[in-house]
């Protein structure tokens, strides 16, 4: 499968954005599906992370300001962000994992494909 993550840009503090991840593959609803963020000089950390039955896992940092939702019609992943932080800028990659797409895996390694990354930049 191929990943296509967009939709980041310059917010305020206080905003918000959704971002989207476009998969290619007709096999897209068995994935369990992740996004992760990297801010320079830090290591990639999980963000949220969706089952195939749409359970949802989030970091500690973003529940209740994140939302993570999938559109299987549509091949499409989203990750709403509400009450944005300038601690939340970064680097925001969507993953999938099709080994195990009952369990929402937190370690990027788990995950066997990445989409290119967008920036998403939060001033204070």
């Amino acid at each position: 499968v191929q990943l296509q993550a967009s939709g980041g840009g310059l917010m305020q503090a206080g905003g918000s954005l959704r971002l989207s991840c476009a998969a290619s593959g007709r096999t897209f609803s068995s994935y369990a599906m992740g996004w992760f963020r990297q801010a320079p000089g830090q290591e990639r950390e999980f963000v949220a992370g969706m089952d195939w039955s749409t359970d949802t896992y989030y970091a500690d940092f973003v529940k209740g300001r994140f939302t993570l939702s999938r559109d299987n019609a549509k091949n499409l992943v989203f990750l709403k962000m509400n009450s944005l932080r300038p601690e939340d800028t970064a680097v925001y990659y969507c993953a999938a994992e099709s080994d195990s797409p009952w369990y929402i895996a937190t370690m990027a390694r788990s995950y066997d494909y990445w989409g290119q990354g967008t920036l998403v930049t939060v001033s204070s």
